[in-house]
């Protein structure tokens, strides 16, 4: 008896506290799983992301940098090429390489806009190479100008070609990284252009030393390019531009296979990669939170693997988002539901990182919008040093000091230096602004370092030239600053692609401050080391500095008064305007009744201008700073 009442009292001992311990060891266990599993899933999110960016820095960004960085040269090499003779070999005046500056600008800015259209539209891993092949092609044309047409004729194709470069290049690099991430990309692409300065003033005067201005002295040894050119009695000029000319051509031609339409279709992307590039673009326009990415990291992984077909659906949304999509279709009409349904559909198949596709309703949401007419005064104002200084530098430096009676290689490599500060300093600061989620601050400080150096310019006597010198390179390091932050503002503020672009194209008509720059430096200034132009300059920026003030308040305001409407709606209404933008409000109706009362309803209509608010105009959306 004993002996069972112990093994009946273990009995009910162990169905008392074995399943207390059980339920600990278990719950112990579900928390170490968990832990494992998020580190899994950090560990995955972060290697499949890294890869991601890595390749995309080191297979498409420099390709892409090194096509801004010839398109900077085609357009600075005539600069080079004038303190090597140029017009006056050509039988031509100074005057007539200033006026064919003032055609380039004119077609350059005029046709911005049209240029990104068609970038959008045919795409641009074709547009772009195509342009490139044809404007090389024209360079080398240049080896043959005699007459002051033929010159204006060819600055007036290369700027046709050359106008929507720009904005529909930026517009395609903007596809594939995120909002914080493309600050300091894009830096390192419009660096190019200080980089162009500095590779075309170097590469000038390599080609200027071995090829004097009049060819003399003793032939070179007998074989070479070298050898045969100088044989041939061609001038350092045209050997300058037919380096440039063939060089742009044959890097196009590798462009027609190097650059992907998408991610999805990039060919040094991996079935997973192509599709995470795609998903990391949509979670940060979705503004989705780092734990949220990192879960759509692992349960790509989990549904994604490496033998797989990329047809996988990249866009699936979470089960959370499905219920609250099917609850707001429940809650509406029939009509609306449709609609909502349909919209959700584009919303879900479209790839975020097409380079190609353009509707009306893009173009005239972009011409409508108030803020990029606001930002285009400013850019115009901003960007005159940078396109004065991106052809005249050469000439400036020439005229530095009358004592130092410098040759055409030496004021050509004298020119390198400061292109080289102002891309790097553009770099710190590009930088800069992603780190801190800001674009407008760096803004004002880059322009602050621009009037400290036009100050200094103007200021310092002529005599001075070592001074001067140091004023150009303070100069030229805050003179690439305010143009690349406002297209990163911009690209970051405009959630849809094809407005995106046209907005770049409209902003592209900044390029106006090369028409005012090329009326600026005139052959008549050189005599007074070109002060005048520097002081109509340091008053255009002055004028800037205040413009972007000006910009940064109305946007405080829009936010501020978008904060105040949204606030007073239901969370359903808020939902709705996230999905659909059409939530009615106070000023739309009154808009709305103001349109239609004038005929504006219909007339918009029939060109394709849609009504409801998409991306940032929608009342849900904040801008950044």
């Amino acid at each position: 008896m004993p002996e069972a009442e112990g093994d009946e009292r273990y009995e009910l001992d162990s169905l008392h506290h074995r399943p207390a311990d059980t339920a600990v060891e278990e719950t112990e266990g579900a928390i170490a799983n968990n832990m494992n599993d998020e580190r899994d899933t950090d560990d995955h999110h972060t290697r499949l992301d890294r890869r991601t960016v890595w390749k995309l820095d080191f297979i498409l960004l420099p390709f892409l940098a090194l096509l801004f960085l010839l398109n900077s040269l085609d357009k600075s090499n005539i600069g080079n090429a004038e303190t090597a003779g140029f017009t006056h070999d050509a039988g031509l005046s100074a005057q007539d390489l200033n006026t064919s500056l003032a055609f380039f600008f004119a077609f350059f800015v005029g046709l911005q806009a049209i240029g990104a259209a068609l970038g959008r539209k045919y795409g641009m891993a074709r547009w772009v190479p195509a342009c490139m092949s044809l404007w090389g092609l024209c360079t080398i044309l240049h080896i043959w100008v005699r007459r002051r047409w033929q010159l204006i004729c060819l600055r007036v194709l290369i700027a046709s070609l050359e106008a929507g470069f720009y904005p529909t290049t930026v517009s395609y690099l903007s596809l594939f990284y995120t909002r914080y991430e493309f600050g300091v990309r894009l830096g390192i692409f419009y660096g190019q252009s200080a980089m162009a300065g500095a590779l075309g003033g170097v590469l000038s005067w390599a080609v200027f030393s071995h090829f004097p201005k009049a060819p003399s002295g003793p032939q070179l040894p007998p074989g070479g390019v070298a050898s045969a050119i100088q044989a041939s009695s061609w001038k350092s000029w045209e050997v300058l531009f037919l380096i440039e000319g063939f060089t742009t051509m044959i890097v196009a031609l590798v462009g027609f296979f190097w650059l992907p339409h998408s991610a999805d279709t990039a060919w040094f992307f991996k079935p997973q990669e192509r599709v995470w590039a795609e998903q990391r673009i949509r979670l940060d326009r979705d503004n989705v939170t780092p734990t949220q990415k990192r879960r759509a990291s692992l349960a790509l992984a989990r549904s994604v693997t490496e033998d797989e077909d990329a047809h996988a659906h990249p866009f699936a949304i979470e089960d959370e988002g499905e219920e609250a999509h099917h609850q707001l279709l429940a809650s509406h009409d029939r009509a609306d539901s449709n609609a909502l349904r349909r919209k959700l559909s584009t919303i879900s198949t479209t790839s975020v990182t097409a380079d190609a596709g353009l509707t009306r309703h893009d173009v005239f949401s972009a011409i409508l919008n108030y803020k990029i007419w606001t930002l285009l005064c400013c850019n115009i104002l901003s960007s005159i040093p940078a396109t004065a200084f991106g052809v005249f530098l050469p000439l400036v430096i020439k005229q530095l000091s009358p004592s130092l009676n410098l040759t055409p290689a030496e004021s050509n490599l004298l020119s390198a230096p400061p292109f080289a500060f102002g891309a790097v300093v553009l770099l710190i600061f590009t930088s800069w602004s992603d780190k801190s989620h800001q674009r407008l601050v760096p803004i004002f400080w880059g322009l602050g370092l621009l009037l400290i150096g036009l100050t200094m310019t103007v200021m310092v006597p002529i005599s001075n030239y070592v001074l001067r010198y140091i004023a150009l390179c303070i100069l030229l390091s805050g003179s690439y600053i305010a143009s690349p932050l406002t297209v990163a503002w911009l690209a970051n503020n405009t959630p849809e692609p094809g407005k995106r672009a046209i907005l770049l194209g409209v902003n592209g008509w900044g390029n106006l401050a090369g028409v005012f720059s090329a009326l600026l430096f005139t052959p008549a200034d050189e005599a007074t080391a070109y002060v005048r132009p520097f002081l109509v300059t340091l008053i255009c920026v002055v004028a800037a500095f205040v413009g972007f003030i000006a910009f940064w308040v109305l946007l405080v305001r829009e936010n501020k008064w978008r904060e105040d409407v949204v606030a007073t709606w239901t969370e359903e209404e808020r939902e709705r305007e996230e999905l659909m933008g059409d939530v009615p409000t106070a000023v739309s109706s009154a808009r709305a009744g103001l349109a239609q009362r004038v005929g504006l309803t219909k007339l918009l209509a029939r060109v394709g201008y849609e009504e409801g608010r998409r991306g940032d105009e929608k009342l849900t959306f904040r801008y950044g700073m």
